[in-house]
């Protein structure tokens, strides 16, 4: 059996810890061609240039564009011939389902949908609270050993298991590591309805705030079992089958409405 081929793609940026530590994981077992962008593109969702700069890389290359830049460039100029995309380790959870549209690590594994490649985006979830803000935490590529294992384990067997037969993309939300050392469970999940944006204005200034993250930390979620959120605030390793084409159905109703357009 030849070895797989993977490009490797995220938004964190192609320096980023969470991306070395994935890359040097999944280059035990195959191939692996970088192709991210230069500097940190989060939350940019699926947003398209129409040049980015290329310059390699000692992983590949690095664009001056977004994750959705990446895949497009990589699978149709820069290495063609993959089987698979992986965009990740995102810090930071990329869960719920009105975060999808969002985020540029899942953006990159929508894109890969539309050229039937199959395709994992993985995030790791990293808890805020104590006297350490959360962005600096999970600084040492050891940090994301439960993400890489997660994202070993799948890349080896999803797609030989018919993973992809069912779905177009996997959305997986890893822990950091116990401090035992004991691994976590996985789980396979849904993406969380829950909704907590608010908006305040003020003397000319409207300032957004997600209060889903202060929920989580002090576990006031009404989440189900089953969802995403609801696996990762239990430590577990979360896993999401999900489709990228937007979905249509007969709606009776639009139809009389057609009818009656003048």
């Amino acid at each position: 059996m030849s070895e797989r081929s993977i490009l490797l793609t995220n938004d964190d940026g192609i320096e980023s810890v969470g991306f070395r530590a994935l890359y040097d994981a999944l280059s035990v077992f195959a191939d692996v061609t970088a192709v991210a962008p230069a500097t940190d593109q989060s939350a940019v969702g699926r947003k398209m240039s129409t040049d980015a700069v290329v310059t390699e890389h000692e992983l590949g290359y690095a664009l001056n564009g977004t994750p959705a830049d990446c895949t497009v460039a990589g699978l149709e100029a820069l290495c063609p011939d993959v089987d698979m995309v992986v965009s990740g380790i995102n810090k930071g959870a990329n869960i719920g389902a009105y975060v999808l549209g969002r985020s540029g690590t899942v953006s990159a594994a929508v894109e890969a949908a539309f050229f039937d490649v199959p395709a994992i985006a993985l995030s790791m979830y990293v808890p805020p609270g104590g006297d350490v803000p959360w962005h600096q935490k999970a600084t040492d590529p050891r940090d994301y050993r439960e993400a890489t294992h997660a994202a070993s384990y799948l890349v080896e067997h999803a797609e030989a298991a018919g993973v992809f037969e069912q779905c177009d993309y996997l959305n997986v939300n890893a822990p950091m590591p116990t401090e035992d050392g004991e691994p976590a469970d996985m789980e396979v999940t849904y993406p969380s309805e829950l909704y907590d944006m608010t908006a305040t204005y003020d003397d000319g200034s409207v300032r957004l705030h997600d209060r889903v993250w202060e929920r989580m930390a002090t576990g006031d979620i009404p989440d189900p079992e089953g969802t995403d959120r609801r696996a990762v605030v239990e430590g577990k390793v979360s896993v999401s089958p999900l489709t990228a084409p937007h979905t249509t159905h007969h709606h009776e109703a639009l139809d009389a409405l057609a009818e009656t357009y003048l």
